[in-house]
């Protein structure tokens, strides 16, 4: 996401660095290719305007912080300025003071409603909440049957009345059942059109005054450009809505949309799709996508995914194989395999701040290596992946056979583990010096 965009800033930013002093021609250069930047990125044009001129207002009005260089003085103007375009805080979900919360999940088809809808469930039980979904799209074809079948791959369960089309109705009997089962929110599904018309908003106004939600959460697709922001603002325009959940964002290198939806229709974005896997469904949090636009990266987020995806148990049990020096390739295997349920490498590694990121840009990292890794490992017998010293000329062509590779890549892995060893058995004896007890500061420029 935001591919494009992050590559022309970067740009314009790695021109200005190397100056010891910036003239009014250069900032005004600057900020006119970080004008044309947000506009490829298909940020809408009143919005690019206006961020345009905060940034010149700060830049003429403001003194230049002491510690910093002019150039680092432009980036920050351009993070707050992002921050502040996309809203200064993480918009949290409200839920209802007392009894059941109520979602209303909507949008148009085609942009991903159903399996958003799904998506924010298996967020919400992750969380410790107990949610139902109500299945009310009963006008496309195969809409409860989808969402009955998505919802049995995180056991939430679904509410539907058979033979009922009246979504109101359904909505109705969605909120009692959860009461009778002790079910803290309801995710209603809503029905959807090709396009913002007025029987839909009619019957999603009916939905809303019979069940009064905490939440109207709309979906819109990313891919779809300033086409997103219409059907935003026609939404909301016509029932307000309190929420955008923006899918698709992986597949969108633009992602203007994301910038603009909340100063076009002054609803916050609240999540967004990365991927299409259940689990590709996170939080917006303006602070850390513009350090990902920046090319600042995204430690926080990267953090968090490893908590939900890394066992701690394992985590702890690795630990003390590293401080003894026990590290082997099942070892290696393991952690690979962890690594990969956070989600693709690349994006995993775009997470990583400045140029530690930046560094694997080029480099040819991706899921379909870390899979043929996996297989040379795989091919191997237990006791030669607990000591690879043994894998000798005829050990190491049987398993390049098994694992469809050849004997270099094989001697490539294990001169990798080898310097991997060395490196943790490093790091094991640094912490137990007194330097590595005390720790080491870190100094971030920004």
């Amino acid at each position: 996401m935001f591919e494009s965009l992050s590559e022309r800033l970067n740009a314009v930013f790695r021109r200005i660095q190397g100056r010891g002093k910036l003239s009014e021609d250069d900032v005004n250069e600057a900020l006119r290719e970080v004008r044309r930047a947000l506009l490829e990125a298909d940020v809408s044009l009143p919005v690019v305007k206006e961020f345009i001129a905060h940034i010149r207002e700060r830049a003429v009005g403001e003194e230049l912080i002491k510690s910093m260089t002019p150039a680092q003085q432009v980036i920050k103007y351009v993070r707050d300025e992002l921050i502040a375009l996309m809203g200064e805080e993480t918009a949290r979900l409200s839920f209802a003071g007392k009894g059941t919360s109520i979602f209303m999940v909507c949008g148009l088809n085609g942009a991903g409603k159903t399996t958003s809808a799904v998506k924010l469930a298996s967020y919400l039980k992750g969380s410790g909440h107990q949610p139902l979904l109500a299945a009310t799209d009963v006008y496309r074809p195969a809409a409860v049957q989808q969402l009955e079948v998505l919802a049995r791959q995180i056991n939430v369960p679904v509410f539907k009345l058979e033979g009922c089309q009246d979504p109101v109705e359904i909505s109705r009997q969605a909120a009692a059942e959860a009461k009778r089962l002790g079910r803290d929110v309801v995710i209603i599904d809503t029905a959807g059109r090709l396009n913002v018309d007025t029987e839909l908003m009619e019957e999603l106004k009916r939905q809303r005054e019979a069940v009064s939600p905490s939440e109207i959460l709309l979906v819109v697709d990313a891919m779809t450009g300033q086409d997103a922001l219409n059907v935003a603002k026609g939404f909301n325009d016509l029932l307000g809505i309190t929420g955008v959940i923006m899918t698709k964002l992986d597949g969108d290198a633009r992602g203007g949309a994301a910038l603009s939806v909340r100063k076009v229709t002054g609803a916050p974005l609240k999540f967004i799709g990365v991927s299409e896997k259940l689990s590709g469904f996170e939080p917006f949090h303006p602070d850390r996508m513009a350090g990902r636009i920046l090319g600042m990266g995204d430690v926080l987020s990267l953090i968090e995914k490893a908590e939900q995806t890394i066992d701690k148990d394992q985590a702890l049990e690795m630990s003390e194989k590293l401080r003894q020096n026990k590290f082997d390739l099942n070892d290696l295997l393991n952690q690979m395999q962890q690594i990969r349920r956070m989600g693709p490498i690349k994006d995993i590694l775009k997470m990583l701040p400045g140029a530690i990121g930046s560094t694997f840009d080029d480099l040819p990292i991706g899921d379909a290596q870390i899979k043929h890794i996996e297989s040379i490992i795989q091919s191997m017998t237990p006791e030669e992946r607990r000591n690879p010293d043994i894998l000798n000329a005829s050990r190491k062509k049987r398993v390049a056979m098994g694992s469809g590779s050849d004997v270099a890549e094989v001697n490539a892995l294990l001169k990798q583990y080898n310097e991997l060893r060395k490196f943790m058995r490093g790091m094991g004896n640094f912490a137990k010096s007194k330097r590595g007890r005390r720790g080491l500061p870190f100094r971030f420029p920004f």
